[in-house]
């Protein structure tokens, strides 16, 4: 599967719609010679003519071979960075947008969805997911969101796998007043979704020390270098207004760069370009042993490494991992992130642009199934991976630091943050908050004046909490069902859903509104075979084989490939760092208990010693267990 360079023809390049001079690919550092960038006419091409790879796209290659392009890709070019025709299709009476309206509109945080539950005429409506860095939200920003919920959605807010909101339901007529809301509340939608960097993780454990201080600073100043330039989105949504916060000088400095040709001068986008990337891009920063956010399923992972005193010094960074893959399609796979190398930490955001801008250069834009930067580093191999970003680096990657194993931590619970105030982990079962929960989350976080933070696990976490508020919070959560972790069931505390139906178009079975009725049956089963109330398995359940809730991790997965069908995908670890395998296809949810229960009383009976289900599904071997499977004739008295 050869990846192929989306870029255009050396030298100037002739088209129907635009004329642009592109720069000649990898230079060293040093002057390179480069074309101006300009604005593609809001013209659509007929998409049934074979696409032109432009030079506008990115920086030229020397060949001057036609490469093939997706849809999505022309959309891009004729979007004048993502204005058209979106801008066009939200003034029409009608309530759905076009198709090239509906790709752009991902760029600024929003899906258009219909209710799949709903037969006849479709019933349009969009979902709009915010961009929170370390899930960090403001109080001003929560209590918003909370309101534009009851007022604009369907009355829930659903956190997510990457520590954003995202709001259900909201029709097209309202998008700009619920766009305009959440900007002017210091908040924002753009990039948490489409061809770009997406929201950065980082653990949100409000922790005052060194460490976590500098990796979440870090993931914010990498979310900010790649947050698109152009103003689309702000003349959309409050009419050219911009509403944002001064960029450290550092941010402005390394997006400024162009020492190694990295950047499009003059351009509206000097990173991005008018193509932006081929795909979705997705960037977690943590310290060691710290494994809340899943770092090795991201396309970037950075890892804070320091001295014996806890001083930061810099960076190791793992890349090429990524969760999608397509049923029945066996060049389509998850794949973990292998180290790249370390860079001492004043070179992060060079590093970490110069990757971006090798996917950029070199991710395939014809066929996105193949348009992850994992397929770039599979195809390539790491060695060649480092080689030309090391060229857009200008540097050498020193050695991968020794890392010590990895922990995963929920944080749920009551902690000191280390500056004198606590902070509270709630678990909200596949982040869904609405009803008595949404409440009283409410008025706690108003009442206290509370700023949050929203986890990689789909749950929430209360800060800068005074220790004489300790009791009465705890009294209110309680009341409102947001109870102690300790009264959680375990099972509970590390499962995740994506939400699949009714709304996301890609969903092909249950997956949020399924997996209670699942955990419920593991844990009977668990009761069954003589497993304790304390233990636990890593359940994750998707409804497509896209992997939002990272279910290629999970020690048991569920992975939707047919209506009321799943595949179990087994061997995943609880610290989230092996990657399962598919075990069975088409198991009907009616017979979850038929694979089930032979494999969980084998564990029970057949472990090593506190050997996790995953590890000894591994050990065991798929052969063996799908023979204990098969030969299973119910628990002998």
């Amino acid at each position: 599967m050869a990846a192929l360079a989306a870029t255009g023809m050396a030298g100037a390049v002739k088209d129907p719609v635009v004329q642009m001079r592109g720069f000649h690919g990898l230079r060293p550092s040093g002057s390179i010679p480069l074309g101006r960038s300009l604005r593609a006419r809001p013209l659509m091409p007929s998409l049934s003519s074979p696409g032109v790879t432009r030079a506008i796209s990115s920086p030229v290659k020397t060949d001057s071979s036609e490469v093939k392009r997706s849809k999505v890709e022309i959309f891009k070019e004729q979007s004048n960075f993502l204005r058209y025709p979106l801008n066009e299709e939200l003034l029409t009476d009608s309530p759905n947008i076009n198709e090239a309206a509906t790709q752009l509109i991902k760029f600024h945080g929003s899906y258009q969805q219909t209710n799949r539950d709903e037969r006849g005429r479709r019933s349009y409506q969009f979902m709009l997911r915010t961009k929170n860095p370390c899930g960090k939200v403001s109080n001003k920003l929560y209590l918003a969101m909370d309101k534009l919920a009851d007022e604009f959605g369907i009355g829930t807010l659903r956190l997510t796998t990457r520590q954003t909101f995202q709001l259900h339901g909201i029709l097209k007529k309202n998008l700009k007043t619920v766009m305009s809301t959440i900007i002017r509340n210091m908040g924002s939608t753009l990039g948490a979704c489409g061809d770009l960097n997406r929201n950065v993780l980082a653990p949100a454990a409000p922790y005052t020390t060194k460490e976590y201080t500098f990796a979440q600073e870090t993931a914010e100043n990498i979310a900010s270098l790649l947050t698109p330039l152009s103003g689309a989105y702000y003349d959309l949504w409050v009419d050219g207004e911009k509403i944002m916060s001064a960029e450290p000088p550092e941010v402005v400095q390394a997006r400024n760069d162009n020492s190694h040709g990295t950047n499009f001068p003059d351009s509206p986008e000097p990173i991005y370009g008018t193509q932006f990337l081929p795909r979705k891009f997705k960037i977690a920063v943590t310290v060691p042993r710290d494994n809340s956010v899943d770092i090795l399923t991201n396309d970037i992972g950075v890892v804070v490494v320091s001295d014996s005193d806890g001083e930061p010094q810099g960076f190791n960074i793992y890349v090429g991992g990524g969760m999608g893959r397509a049923h029945r399609v066996e060049t389509t796979f998850p794949r973990l992130g292998q180290p790249l190398g370390y860079v001492p930490k004043e070179d992060i955001l060079y590093a970490v642009k110069a990757i971006v801008v090798t996917q950029r250069e070199h991710g395939r834009r014809d066929d996105r199934k193949y348009s992850r930067m994992k397929y770039l580093v599979n195809e390539w191999g790491i060695d060649k991976f480092r080689s030309v970003v090391e060229q857009y680096y200008g540097k050498k990657f020193e050695t991968f630091r020794e890392l010590p194993e990895w922990e995963f931590n929920s944080y749920l619970g009551w902690h000191e943050q280390g500056d004198g105030a606590m902070f509270c982990g709630l678990h909200v079962d596949n982040g869904r908050i609405g009803g008595t929960m949404k409440k009283t989350l409410r008025e706690i976080i108003e009442k206290y004046n509370l700023n949050v933070r929203l986890t990689p696990n789909q749950n929430i976490i209360l800060c800068d909490i005074d220790h004489s508020w300790k009791e009465p919070i705890t009294t209110s959560l309680a009341q409102a069902g947001l109870l102690d972790p300790r009264y959680v069931d375990p099972l509970s505390i590390t499962a995740m859903a994506c939400p699949a139906l009714p709304l996301c178009p890609l969903a092909i079975t249950e997956a949020e509104r399924g997996i209670p009725n699942i955990l419920k049956r593991v844990r009977a089963i668990f009761d069954k075979v003589g497993i304790n109330n304390d233990e636990s398995v890593v359940i994750r359940v998707t409804g497509c084989p896209n992997g939002c809730a990272r279910p290629y991790m999970a020690e048991l997965g569920f992975v939707g490939d047919g209506p009321n069908s799943y595949q179990i995908w087994l061997g995943g670890s609880p610290n989230q760092t092996t990657l399962a395998k598919c075990f069975m296809n088409k198991v009907k949810i009616q017979d979850l208990e038929k694979v089930l229960e032979p494999l969980f009383y084998n564990w029970k009976v057949k472990r090593l010693e506190s050997e996790p289900f995953g590890v000894f599904s591994t050990r065991t071997g798929f052969d063996k267990l799908q023979e204990i499977v098969d030969k299973w004739e119910g628990i002998k008295e």
